[in-house]
């Protein structure tokens, strides 16, 4: 990885997605520094678009309230956009495969739950569609990695698919992922192909490494180290501090090679575009 000094010129730079959790916030807060940051890049006329694992119920919520254009949800599973006075939502399954998949998951949690102490159901579980989360982190005193590694062999075995984030590992039935979940919103929303040479992203964990292999202006925030043994592709760049201070280091490093301004400031409101 380069410190994020060697990132290159980037004038064709239309959009930001970034991961939340750890990227945007620290210790569970979300970083003021960051919030600013997601201004800034709007203001300067990027997209920007969070690419999470939290649920449906906070996507919704973000998308409403942040100063976004939109909010991919559970790991690629869903995404969500405000336009035309309306939120417009789009899932990557419709909904008796999501009823379908519910009880299975819900079955397979409660066996993982049971055969791995310390671990909880994630406290934001009943707003997810599509998956289920266990908390190894957030809620619950933080677990060792063999405890981590027995979740995900636990969620395999069951025939689901699973990543982890810094606090929880999320499990589901089917083939998406972020990469998968940033293409079909870029269809749905702009009715493009998501060209990834035009895109940054920025993330901290496992469950951003497809991500971080399709983007040549991937960039990590510091704490990614800690995730770097779970990973075979690691962002190309990375900042200099963790979480949210980390995240508007690497945006005003891009504005200022976009040539916008380098130093994050308040910025102007310019609300929504349809």
């Amino acid at each position: 990885m380069d410190p994020i000094e060697a990132l290159p010129s980037c004038p064709d730079l239309v959009g930001i997605l970034c991961d939340v959790d750890d990227t945007l916030t620290w210790e569970g807060e979300l970083v003021p520094s960051a919030f600013l940051a997601l201004h800034a890049a709007r203001s300067a006329g990027l997209r920007v678009v969070p690419v999470t694992g939290r649920p449906a119920g906070w996507v919704d919520h973000l998308a409403r309230m942040w100063p976004v254009d939109g909010v991919v949800g559970e790991n690629g599973g869903l995404w969500f956009w405000t336009a035309d006075g309306r939120m417009h939502r789009r899932f990557a399954q419709d909904a008796p495969t999501r009823r379908a998949n519910r009880a299975r998951l819900d079955a397979l949690g409660a066996s993982i739950l049971a055969a791995v102490p310390g671990t909880a159901l994630a406290s934001d579980q009943p707003y997810r569609e599509l998956d289920v989360a266990v908390d190894f982190s957030e809620d619950v005193p933080r677990l060792p990695e063999s405890a981590i590694d027995r979740v995900v062999a636990l969620f395999e075995a069951g025939g689901a698919t699973c990543k982890v984030s810094s606090i929880h590992v999320n499990g589901w039935f089917g083939a998406f992922d972020k990469l998968e979940g940033c293409r079909r919103f870029c269809l749905d929303r702009y009715g493009e192909a998501l060209d990834p040479a035009r895109w940054a992203f920025f993330g901290d964990s496992a469950n951003d490494e497809p991500m971080f292999a399709a983007f040549p202006l991937s960039i990590g925030v510091a704490n990614v180290q800690d995730f770097l043994p779970r990973m075979k592709a690691w962002p190309r760049y990375v900042t200099p501090s963790p979480g949210g201070e980390g995240f508007a280091e690497g945006v005003a490093a891009l504005l200022a090679r976009r040539g916008g301004q380098g130093r994050i400031r308040g910025s102007s409101f310019r609300g929504r575009s349809g």
